[in-house]
């Protein structure tokens, strides 16, 4: 054994040894990928990966997502080994590791950077969070289609900005999960030829081996994708890693699948081929007789040889720094010959916004008659588009419905064809497209994506995602209620709002007409670190006249009075959100006319109302008026923060029905005058006034 194969094996063992002891500290977590997975991950990172360890959010970087998050400790020795740097919220690099011994020895515990499964912006390195299994590979594919995109955008001759790869490490369950089939498919179709997926072909999962449930030929699976597929027999070989790896490279045409044939835990030669290791830590003996089969120092615990960190700075070290350093330079050329361009680069980088950038968004004139919420949307959003050249986006199968495709001069649709496109088409595949938006936002571009609301059940988990990561998507989803009409009970959803109203960090803003529209998307564009969903009507809403009510700016703080009592001291608030706060301006007309003090309250947020201070939300709602109905053609949970255990909510406590709009909301009491009626009888309960 020469010195390069011998440090080498030292590293890959160095990434075992740790991923052992820090399970067996833990008493916690799976052992086994990792160590099986080592060699791969050592031959991706040190042969291959251009990533720069001081500056891990380098713009031009390859990605590695460990989509099988489970497997944690490869990622976390990784990071270590190669000593990258950690970075702060203000993108600014800090001295630190990202990764230190300690926080290895602290693995799964509170408040250390390796928690169980890898998580953005917790641990600098980690290029999304992954546990769910299949949401690592679905967001790559993002990732991947951010980097042709922003390749198509900004490069120019002599100016290669970027060009990144895109890596991602997934295991059975992953291939089993429907929404990773549905962005291979995707990828597939777009010949995305900087996506790289490794396939921990082990045949274990939690239950068991795979056999009991997976016996589809994965790699026949992905040819009909449209997939470059190679295979390696031995997770251990290196040379032939290697060479799968250049082949990816070579690869001008399709995504590449590399199939990695290995032994879940192995190392431990008694314990192969079985389930073991893989969800539980080894045990002190079989660490000790692994140590013992690897020549490994059977006593040492969390052992880092000096050989393999200089090891790790002369191969990833040196060729990040030295690419970065090079790019870096590109890029100062770049600012004379393209200042535009660079100040673009930069702004999308830094999550800013160009100056002017909603100068175009329209404000819409009073009309009875109105404008539909998606309608209203669609105009803004081009208004906006123009002027932020990242936004981009699309639909699941939806756009012409949803009113979400960019159709000024230039925007384009992403193909094979057009990598400057920026109208995405996702197919019928909600809950990859909803992977996809988070990949894309991770790499800094601004993604937006539609369907309908109904459908958003199929987008949850990543939008679950999106909030846990902090990234700033933004869901547009329409026909919000049993505004549907015909469709029936299974599109007009009930539930949904309550549903992503609870996702912690999650925005979720339902706009009340036009003018509200355009407020919420102002909103929206603004923040930085929060996902937000435009909730949208299928039909025309009633334009306010705004001298008459309340500015529709209100939206920014989450409710606002919309129609005030004389004098402003109302007996009775009405509350609503969307389509519903017409009734509540009718209902409020009819009260008026009867010397009943109402006043309107225009709810499209109850995220940012709750982040006012306690004196705005007691100028809205006072605390004094317990006479309060709120409104909404949805579920009825969670009203009762507003209203009160007495207050009246008119809302939906069945499934719809098949009929039109009319007759629908004639059947489940959403009329001016049932709002009136709910008022009236709530004066009565708290004083007694007919």
């Amino acid at each position: 054994m020469n010195d390069a194969t011998s440090i080498e094996q030292v590293a890959i063992n160095t990434i075992r040894t740790l991923a052992m002891d820090a399970v067996q500290a833990a008493n916690s977590g799976h052992p086994g990928t990792p160590m099986a997975m080592a060699p791969v991950g050592y031959c991706l990172w040190q042969r291959f990966l251009r990533f720069d360890p001081d500056d891990p959010i380098w713009v031009n970087r390859d990605r590695f997502v460990l989509s099988a998050g489970h497997a944690s400790m490869l990622l976390y020795a990784l990071l270590h080994l190669a000593e990258v740097r950690s970075v702060n919220a203000k993108y600014e690099v800090l001295g630190e590791p990202s990764v230190s011994l300690a926080d290895i020895k602290r693995f799964r515990q509170l408040d250390s950077k390796c928690p169980g499964h890898p998580e953005y912006r917790w641990t600098s390195g980690v290029e999304t969070t992954t546990g769910p299994l299949g949401q690592g590979v679905a967001t790559s594919v993002g990732m991947a289609i951010a980097g042709q995109w922003q390749a198509a955008y900004f490069n120019r001759p002599g100016f290669d900005m970027f060009d990144y790869d895109v890596y991602a490490l997934a295991g059975d369950g992953c291939l089993m999960e429907g929404v990773a089939a549905e962005a291979a498919s995707l990828a597939g179709h777009l010949k995305l030829s900087n996506l790289c997926w490794i396939y921990d072909n082990n045949h274990i999962t939690i239950e068991g081996n795979t056999s009991w449930a997976f016996s589809e030929d994965v790699a026949t699976r992905f040819l009909g994708y449209g997939w470059n597929v190679t295979r390696v027999g031995d997770a251990n070989d290196l040379d032939m890693l290697e060479r799968a790896f250049r082949t990816f490279r070579r690869e001008p045409d399709r995504p590449t699948l590399i199939i990695v044939d290995s032994h879940i835990a192995y190392g431990a030669p008694h314990k192969q081929d079985t389930g073991a290791a893989h969800g539980e830590p080894l045990g002190e003996e079989e660490i000790r007789l692994t140590k013992q089969n690897y020549g490994w120092p059977e006593d040492a615990k969390f052992r880092v040889p000096d050989e393999v960190r200089t090891h790790f700075r002369e191969g990833i070290g040196e060729r990040g720094r030295t690419l970065r350093a090079s790019w870096l330079q590109r890029f100062l050329d770049y600012q004379q010959e393209y200042p535009e361009l660079a100040d673009q680069l930069f702004q999308m980088q830094k999550r800013q916004l160009p100056e002017a950038w909603d100068t175009d968004v329209p404000a819409f004139p009073p009309d009875p008659k109105g404008v539909a919420g998606r309608d209203a949307s669609g105009k803004v959003l081009n208004a906006i588009a123009q002027r932020v050249p990242w936004l981009i986006g699309g639909a699941a199968d939806l756009a012409p419905s949803t009113k979400t495709r960019l159709t000024f001069p230039g925007a384009g649709d992403f193909t094979v064809d057009d990598r400057a496109g920026r109208n995405l088409h996702f197919g019928v595949r909600e809950h990859a497209m909803g992977a996809i938006l988070n990949g894309l936002a991770i790499s800094k571009v601004r993604p937006y994506g539609s369907g309908f609301l109904i459908f958003s059940d199929y987008s949850r988990p990543a939008m679950r995602l999106s909030a846990i990561m902090e990234i700033p998507v933004i869901w547009i989803f329409t026909h919000d209620s049993i505004g549907v009409g015909e469709d029936g009970p299974t599109h007009q959803p009930i539930e949904h709002l309550a549903s992503m109203r609870a996702i912690p960090g999650l925005v979720t803003l339902r706009p009340a007409d036009a003018n509200e529209v355009a407020e919420a998307w102002r909103v929206v564009m603004d923040m930085h670190h929060e996902p937000a969903v435009l909730v949208l009507s299928r039909q025309a809403l009633p334009t306010l006249d705004r001298t008459k009510f309340g500015a529709a700016a209100g939206v920014r703080r989450g409710a606002y009075v919309l129609a005030d009592a004389p004098g402003g001291v109302p007996q009775a608030l009405l509350l609503a959100s969307g389509s519903e706060v017409a009734l509540c301006v009718q209902a409020w007309e009819k009260l008026t006319a009867e010397g009943v003090r109402a006043r309107v309250v225009s709810m499209p947020s109850w995220e940012l109302f709750e982040h006012q201070d306690a004196a705005y939300r007691e100028s809205v709602l006072p605390s004094s008026v317990t006479a309060r109905v709120a409104v909404e053609q949805a579920a009825t949970f969670g009203w009762s923060q507003y209203v009160g255990l007495t207050g009246a909510v008119i809302g939906m406590r069945t499934f719809g029905a098949s009929a039109p709009l009319k007759e629908l909301q004639q059947k489940f009491g959403f009329t001016a005058e049932a709002v009136a009626e709910a008022a009236r009888a709530q004066l009565v309960r708290t004083s007694g006034r007919a």
